[in-house]
Order: C-alpha cells, then structure tokens, then sequence
C-alpha cells in the first residue's frame, strides 16, 4: 500500500509502457543526496520537460535531483491517448466568455505553437518517439453541439469516416509514443548530471523554510533539503501542497489499444480523433503506424457517476462501466470496419489531474518563495506543458518575470485562483453534464 494520495501500486499496464527503457527503474545513487539545488518532484513529461530546459545551454547547471513515486513516466503521461492535440476552437467560445478575447486568443495560439516546439525538439534530438505530424477530426453526432458549433464541415460522414457524424472540424495536430519522448528527455538531464530516483513517494514538503532558507522535502526513503522545488505533480498535487486541495483533483479516466485482424482489411484513418457524443461526452483516438489504434474516453458510460472518476487516484483498477465500451469500437463507428475484425488488446487507466477552473496552474506558488508549480493540465497536458517549462525555467534561471515568459495569464498560479471555492468540474464544467457523488 501506499501512502494515501499518492500512487498506487500494481497500477494497470499501458501500452505506452511495454517496452520499459533502462531507466525506468532508476536511481543515479543509491541513496538520497543530503541536498540539491532543485528537486523536481515528478518525472512525466512536466518534471523531464522541466530538467531539459535546466541543462539546455547552461555550462553550470545547478544540482538537481528529480523524485518519482514509481518508475520513471509512470503517470498520466504514459497512460494518455498519445495526442498532441491543441484546442484551437472547441473551448474558444466559452474562453471569450470567462476571460475576454484576447486571453482565449492567447490560449488557443500558445497550444497551437506547442505542436512546433515538439516537432522540433524531436527533429533536433533525433527522438524515436514514432512523432507524427497529421491533422486531427472533431466528429460532432450530437444535434444540440452540431447546431452550438454551426461552422463546421457539413457532409461530416464522409469526410470524416465517422458514422452519424453531423458535422467536424480539422485542423493541426500531432501524435506520439509519449514515454519514449519523456525517456529521452529523462536520459538527456541524467546524463547532464541530474540524479534520478524512481520509486520514492514524496510524502511531504515542509511548510516553511529551514533556519538556512531551505525546503525540507520528506520522502518514503528520507530526506533531501532543496532550495528550490518545483511541484511537476499534476493529479498528485495536493498531497505535498495542500494549499491545491480542491483545485487540482485527481480525476480516473480509461484508455485502450485496439488491434484489427491482419488477415482482413481495415480501411486507412487519415486523421486523429475527437468524436463528440455530447457535452464532455467524447472519445479520442489515433491510428499508429503497427495498425492499432488508441482509443480513450468512454464517458457516456460512467461520467454521470462521479464516483467513478472524480477524486480517484487509483489506476489499479479498470472503470467497470467503461469496459465493454471498447469492444468492436471501431466496427460501430468508422465507415468500411465493420469486418475489420478489430479487437481491444490493452485496457488501462490513468489519473489526471484536473483544475478546478480547468486552467493549469503555472508559475510561482502564492506564499512560498522558492516553490514552483507545472500541474493541473485537466487532461490536457501534452500541448501545453512543454513551453510552460521552458518558461518556468527562465523564471528560475535568469529571473523573467511571468508576464515576459510567454506564458497565458490565466495558466498563472495566484492567491486568487486558490481562494475561489467554484468547481467548475462537478458544477457544468463538463459542458453542463452535473456529476454526482
């Protein structure tokens, strides 16, 4: 057992963590160091995102060591669709609403640029992460979000594939392996210097400095004094800054590999996938190169329930309502497979975490100096984390201020963020479907 609120063991297996890389279970010494410059606490895409920018250009980079629960991207980075996928007008209208034009326009342009900044780590680092720039589809099948969203392709059937489709979108998006990307990352700051140690829960972070102006930083293996900790924590935030309880909640959600009968023809899927059943009740997939298909969401069987998913952290076990969602998917929703022979290969979850407000939480934490957060992507992450590092680092190494990094305003961590008591993810934040507990 682990401690409560953090991660649990014998977790489900991903398909994203079949072939393990020699650093999946690693530490750099066999003991904790006494001290460290940073302690990044988290090693998905966040934390080696984080270390990446630390060591890139700096000929005297600060001791780092970077904390993992379990094995090294074990999260919801190696459990998620695969997508690099930015919302570049599904939420737009509702961001006009909330925050003004300008801050959704802001948004939308700083996730669309995430898509290049990936492309081209990948193509600089010479990754083997199977990165595929492509285009995604939103399928819309339900009448009232056709009719909200009235400018989308019409003939959506045929030109996305998907049956009963009323109407769809494209436009520019990318898909991954994504631990491998995150391995790489990893390997890169280790072997720059930083130490790496995989199962070693964070247990708690002192509230207030040491007499030296240090942070005490407790874990199920002792403990290491940091001057700086950056929180690349997502669902898990909460347990080691508890100012986040109730803005960042741990939140289950399902995925799959679905694998057609290679004897038989399956028609070629030209895009990835968004299929909108109705408000936040959506699938999502991507077609990869070895013919399988990843596909996630299944939320028309179980969002209702908020039990199910809401303030969960454990992704040792399946959502049972979910299951046999999966089971001849791609027969029932794609054009021409119905005699594909496709088959659910691997069923896993994973725990996201999502923000109450449903913005990250980026930047300094309110009222601890020396703390900083990367959290809270709402299942949303992959095109918006990797900029966000960047700009946290800069922060960090050459003092810029929030508003110079780059970085939307609304993704700021403030005081004021952590004083609001709305849920927008139980109260309508999932497009007016109110959960219940």
């Amino acid at each position: 057992m682990s401690p409560e609120g953090l991660p649990v063991p014998n977790s489900t297996l991903p398909f994203w963590r079949t072939e393990p890389h020699k650093l999946d279970n690693h530490r750099t010494t066999p003991n904790l160091p006494a001290e460290s410059d940073i302690v990044i606490i988290g090693a998905g895409f966040s934390g080696s995102s984080l270390a990446h920018f630390i060591y890139e250009d700096n000929p005297s980079p600060p001791s780092v060591t970077i904390l993992e629960a379990r094995e090294a991207c074990s999260g919801a980075t190696g459990r998620n669709g695969g997508h690099v996928k930015p919302d570049v007008y599904f939420n737009v209208s509702k961001y006009i609403k909330k925050y003004g034009v300008k801050a959704a326009v802001e948004v939308a342009a700083y996730e669309a640029s995430q898509l290049f900044a990936i492309k081209e780590l990948v193509e600089k680092e010479n990754i083997d992460c199977d990165f595929v720039m492509t285009r995604a589809c939103d399928a819309i099948l339900d009448p009232n979000l056709a009719k909200r969203i009235p400018r989308g392709f019409h003939g959506a059937a045929e030109i996305s594939g998907v049956k009963g489709a009323l109407s769809c979108f494209t436009f520019s998006a990318a898909h991954l392996w994504p631990y491998k990307l995150v391995l790489h990352l990893l390997q890169g700051a280790v072997r720059r210097g930083a130490n790496l140690q995989t199962h070693t829960p964070v247990t708690h972070v002192s509230e207030s400095p040491l007499p030296d102006g240090r942070w005490l930083v407790t874990t199920v293996r002792g403990s290491i004094k940091a001057k700086k900790v950056l929180l690349a924590t997502n669902a898990y935030t909460a347990k080691v800054a508890p100012q986040f309880k109730d803005h960042i909640v741990p939140v289950r959600g399902i995925c799959s590999r679905i694998v057609p009968d290679k004897t038989l023809r399956a028609p070629f899927l030209p895009y990835s996938y968004s299929i909108r059943h109705g408000p936040a009740m959506y699938d999502y997939l991507i077609p990869r190169a070895d013919g399988s298909i990843i596909v996630g969401g299944a939320r028309v069987k179980f969002l209702e329930d908020a039990s199910h998913w809401y303030n969960v952290a454990d992704d040792s076990k399946l959502i049972e309502p979910a299951k046999s969602h999966f089971d001849e998917f791609m027969q029932r929703t794609f054009v021409g497979w119905e005699d594909s022979g496709a088959k659910v290969d691997k069923l896993w979850t994973g725990i996201m975490g999502y923000s109450s407000d449903f913005m990250p939480h980026v930047g300094e934490v309110p009222g601890k100096p020396g703390h900083m957060v990367l959290a809270g992507f709402s299942g949303h992450g992959m095109p918006v984390i990797f900029r966000s590092a960047k700009g946290i680092v800069s922060m960090l190494r050459h003092g810029t201020r929030f508003e110079d990094t780059g970085l939307p305003e609304v993704y700021r961590a403030t005081q004021k963020r952590l004083d609001s008591t709305k849920n927008e993810i139980l109260q309508g934040g999932q497009g007016n479907v109110k959960a219940k507990l």
